[in-house]
């Protein structure tokens, strides 16, 4: 929890209350380049298009006032960002009163920002204390028509220098704690009706919490279809899963599983721009990982057509070390990373495809301002030594340093090449509409599994760390979240096995007590399409007989939908118990 503003509460992701920031930026396409996805809804005439995937955010210290942007927007500016998540919106700092208005704190911000040739997008967020119908931190579903006033006003009075409107601040999050997505339609109908009144033009973006697509689907079945024209994620954890579980396949999974979503409950919108409003890394201990993870997730966000990343933050505030500079003004190197992607991969890429370098290493090559460049690191771990056929390019994106080699030993830490040879350049057409492959390719199978051992064998079926899941829940979901932190055996199945489509399967656990005598109970928690209420869904426990042997724990359900919100699908409860393998098959359903 953390003071916003009149002394509110607010509880959400990165705390991006009073100034959080950005939601603009060209899509990239192979081929010409284009404003929106082929086949996307015409943007509404007057629009402005989006500027460029590269976006910056700021929290509710470092963007609250135009002096406090004063510190850091200036070096953004420097290195080509032109896209910003919001200036200081926040409704109780624009209406103190009832239908009094205060305009001069965002008259001065628009003002600066426009003067640096950065365009913002607004967070309509917040509660008034003169309304007496809705708590602080909730959704002001009790008193709509002062909502509407609100959104009405201040899209009235930013239009021309405004044009995309972020609803609230990922939800479920800094809402109450029952209300549900029902309650979060209702305030995304009524901003959508009033903001198109004001300003027929412009576009409204659905939110949600990290990659929380069950609930943006729950929302929209609850009457918010056809009232956004864009949606915004914040997928933290899924980065810091990148970082230190090598979910790469994961992370690429992201926004084709949301448009299997809208596909299926809102498929007039299932072309419509994905931002990531915020998305950033902690800085400490290591700036240099931090780095890294930029390079990886603008690569890996741009690539599956993520129209705008906006990293948060700028400069540190009040979230931690989580800026491009620190507190002093001082960049880190994931400031120098950011300018030279901007650099060299553009301010309007061209995505060409995906390659494997040596059969597992990561290559995402895009057509940029200096040409064909191909960003590409080893899986997490691992070293390779990559021959290019000939001399190319490659450019340290920490440092900003340039060597000339045909040869290069491949590590965490990302490269950018310029001048690959054309042969890499058409596998990576070649393999651009492919399923991103995670140790192997499991589109068609009909099960996956683990097997323990010394060597774990995975086929499709991923034991993860869940202390590092934990730390990466913890550290950017706040209370809200807490209560869903996984411990025991964590799961992850290959997102082109199961992904959202909810689908009978069986999931198998060969198990044994680790005393004879010991009781021991397994217990199974999966995504389900109310995983965002707080908590997975929990199925009847499996009690281990005693004796040494081994038994066959099984669940079958129904109500499955892996979304992969925080980086897993299920888990099994910390318990006396030893674990040989693991299985999840799909059933064939009734009547087919």
């Amino acid at each position: 929890m953390r003071s916003v503003g009149n002394g509110q509460k607010f509880s959400g992701a990165m705390h991006a209350a009073l100034a959080a920031i950005p939601v603009v930026v060209v899509m990239a396409c192979c081929g010409a380049v284009r404003l929106a996805p082929t086949g996307a809804r015409p943007q509404p005439r007057g629009a402005r298009p989006y500027l460029q995937p590269f976006g910056i955010g700021a929290d509710a210290h470092t963007g609250a006032t135009r002096a406090s942007l004063t510190k850091w927007i200036p070096q953004m500016q420097a290195i080509g960002i032109r896209t910003c998540r919001s200036v200081n919106m926040w409704w109780g700092g624009i209406e103190p009163k009832p239908g009094k208005w205060n305009w001069a704190n965002l008259d001065r911000q628009l003002a600066y920002m426009k003067a640096h040739h950065i365009q913002t997008g607004g967070l309509l967020l917040g509660n008034v204390k003169w309304d007496k119908k809705d708590r602080p931190g909730t959704l002001p579903v009790n008193d709509l028509p002062a909502w509407r006033a609100y959104v009405s006003a201040v899209v009235r009075h930013c239009q021309g220098k405004v044009n995309h409107w972020e609803v609230w601040n990922e939800p479920p999050n800094g809402t109450g704690p029952h209300q549900t997505p029902a309650d979060y339609a209702k305030i995304v109908i009524a901003t959508y009706n009033a903001a198109k009144a004001a300003n027929p033009h412009c576009m409204v973006g659905l939110a949600a919490k990290s990659v929380d697509i069950n609930y943006l689907e729950q929302a929209i079945r609850a009457g918010a279809k056809d009232h956004f024209d864009y949606i915004t994620l914040h997928p933290y954890e899924a980065l810091g899963n990148v970082m230190h579980q090598g979910q790469e396949a994961v992370f690429m999974s992201m926004v084709p599983t949301l448009r299997k979503m809208l596909r299926a409950v809102d498929p007039a919108q299932v072309h419509v721009p994905v931002v990531f409003t915020e998305l950033g890394c902690n800085a400490s201990p290591n700036p240099a990982l931090q780095a890294d993870a930029l390079v990886k997730a603008y690569t890996m966000g741009i690539a599956q057509g993520v129209a705008c990343i906006d990293w948060f933050e700028g400069m540190d505030g009040d979230s931690g070390p989580m800026g491009l500079l620190q507190a002093n003004g001082a960049p880190r190197p994931a400031y120098t990373a950011m300018a030279q992607m901007i650099k060299y991969i553009g301010e309007h890429p061209v995505y060409l495809g995906w390659v494997l370098l040596r059969g597992k290493d990561y290559g995402f090559v895009f057509h940029g301002p200096h040409g064909p460049v191909l960003s590409a690191w080893a899986p997490r771990g691992e070293q390779t030594k990559i021959s290019f056929g000939g001399r190319v390019r490659i450019i340290n994106p920490l440092t900003g340093k340039a060597i000339r080699a045909a040869h290069y030993t491949l590590g965490a830490t990302p490269i950018l090449a310029l001048g690959v040879p054309q042969s890499l350049i058409r596998h990576a057409r070649a393999d651009k509409r492919k399923p991103f492959p995670w140790d192997g390719s499991y589109t068609h199978a009909k099960s996956v599994s683990i097997t323990m051992g010394k060597i774990i064998k995975s086929n499709g079926l991923h034991l993860l760390s869940s202390a590092a899941i934990a730390r990466e829940v913890v550290a950017y979901g706040g209370s809200a979240r807490s209560g869903n932190v996984p411990g025991g055996l964590v799961f992850e199945v290959d997102p082109n096995f199961l992904s959202y489509t909810p689908t009978p399967i069986e999931i198998t656990a060969l198990v044994r007590r680790d005393r004879a005598g010991d009781p021991a109970r397994v217990i199974l928690y999966y995504e389900s399409p109310t995983s965002y209420e707080g908590a997975n869904q929990k199925a009847p426990a499996y009690r281990v007989p005693a004796g040494k042997g081994w038994h066959k724990a099984v669940w079958k359900i129904s109500n499955d939908q892996f979304v992969s919100m925080w980086g897993y699908n299920f888990r099994l409860n910390a318990g006396r118990y030893f674990i040989k393998r693991v299985a999840v098959k799909k059933l064939r359903r009734k009547g087919h």
